[in-house]
């Protein structure tokens, strides 16, 4: 994998807590999350696969492969962007979520977006 400026991704993430999926009492604990993908290099890419990893706060992790998101495998340009949601259910009100996203450019070279860690949590559960 090959990791340079001609080949990079740029991802925001923003999360949400669903109450209305959550069932507290059963310690499942629902949340949303969009992410945002630009295409901050000089080259077409196409997203391939992604790999999650998933803590909760009693440090079970569930881990995540898969191709594309959502059922989809998108072609960036330069400066494209695209958006997607998704979800994930946790046994606690706080966790975190980190990854990789893998991707082939136009040329064939095959390069990873690292996904920063970022916190999961149920309203009024974190200082």
């Amino acid at each position: 994998m090959k990791s340079d400026t001609n080949y990079a991704i740029g991802i925001s993430v923003q999360t949400r807590f669903l109450p209305e999926q959550s069932d507290l009492d059963a310690a499942r604990f629902v949340f949303a999350y969009t992410v945002t993908m630009t295409n901050i290099g000089d080259v077409e890419a196409q997203l391939i696969s992604r790999h999650w990893l998933i803590l909760d706060s009693e440090n079970k992790v569930q881990e995540v492969r898969g191709l594309g998101v959502i059922g989809q495998q998108p072609h960036l340009a330069p400066g494209q962007r695209f958006e997607y949601t998704s979800g994930c259910v946790l046994a606690t009100p706080v966790g975190t979520m980190k990854g990789s996203y893998f991707w082939k450019a136009a040329d064939g070279v095959d390069f990873e977006a690292p996904i920063a860690p970022f916190v999961l949590a149920m309203p009024r559960t974190l200082h």
